[in-house]
């Protein structure tokens, strides 16, 4: 079985799933949203990810942004302008390798640190996608129910106004002597009677 033949396969299960509770839901008249509580719930997570959500939303952030440039800007001014006129000799001079061998490390650490926060995030995504669809599907399906309610209800209505008006009829012709034409109830078109 190949990679797209699983993913497909566990696609058709999560649906089915779905579906299934749906359907649960709807025999049972329950509401299928959540509450708060129960996202709270899905959401427990381990300390890694949590620190990992932390540092992805720390580092995305206009704070980090602004304390990062001032950094930079320090560490090129302190050793480019500041040493140079004391006479002392910069710990890290003009190509600043220091400094670029920092930033590859805050890059290597912070470059998986958002990628784990990502896939987390993906996952919470695909959930509440998930659920979305059967909250619509739900949703739907009460609606046709609804349509089906109305339409019944619809030709009860008629078939008791095409019986009080066939004894409107009976009454009409007692009173007149003559004969009136009855309505069709089959189809709901009146003709005359032979």
């Amino acid at each position: 079985m190949t990679l797209r033949d699983r993913y497909r396969a566990e696609r058709k299960a999560n649906r089915e799933r779905s579906n299934e509770s749906v359907e649960l839901h709807l025999k049972e008249r329950r509401s299928i949203a959540r509450t708060q509580r129960e996202q709270e719930d899905d959401s427990e997570s381990t300390l890694g990810e949590r620190a990992a959500d932390a540092i992805a939303r720390f580092g995305g952030s206009w704070v980090f942004i602004s304390l990062f440039f001032g950094i930079l800007i320090g560490w090129v001014v302190i050793n480019s302008v500041l040493l140079a006129r004391a006479g002392d000799k910069p710990f890290d001079p003009y190509p600043y390798i220091l400094l670029n061998l920092m930033l590859s490390m805050l890059a290597s650490f912070q470059a998986p640190v958002i990628l784990m926060s990502q896939n987390r995030q993906a996952t919470k995504d695909r959930q509440n996608a998930q659920h979305d669809y059967e909250v619509n599907l739900k949703a739907e399906l009460e609606i046709m129910e609804l349509h089906a309610k109305l339409d019944a209800l619809k030709l009860q209505e008629w078939e008791e106004l095409l019986k009080l008006q066939r004894i409107q009829l009976r009454l009409l012709s007692k009173l007149t002597g003559e004969h009136v034409p009855e309505c069709e109830p089959a189809n709901g078109k009146a003709h005359a009677a032979s």
